[in-house]
């Protein structure tokens, strides 16, 4: 019978949460209008005005998607 080793089962488990815990990150699609959501934005257009024109472009995103990409990248 093995004895019960805490190190090693707590070890496991740590590396199981880094694991869990890694951003799963990809790009998004607003970053192809990088530059016209930051030129719009700049000039006064609001953040329903821009999911507005993305809608035009075929991107269906909600408006808190635009307001949270434009307060990271914008």
């Amino acid at each position: 019978m093995t004895k019960f080793d805490v190190e090693t089962e707590l070890a496991k488990l740590k590396a199981e949460t880094r694991e869990l815990r890694q951003k799963r990150f990809k790009n998004s699609r607003l970053n192809f209008y990088h530059g016209e959501l930051v030129k719009m934005r700049i000039k006064g257009a609001t953040v329903a005005e821009l999911q507005r024109w993305l809608k035009v472009k075929r991107i269906s995103v909600a408006w808190t998607t635009v307001k949270r990409w434009l307060d990271n990248h914008g």
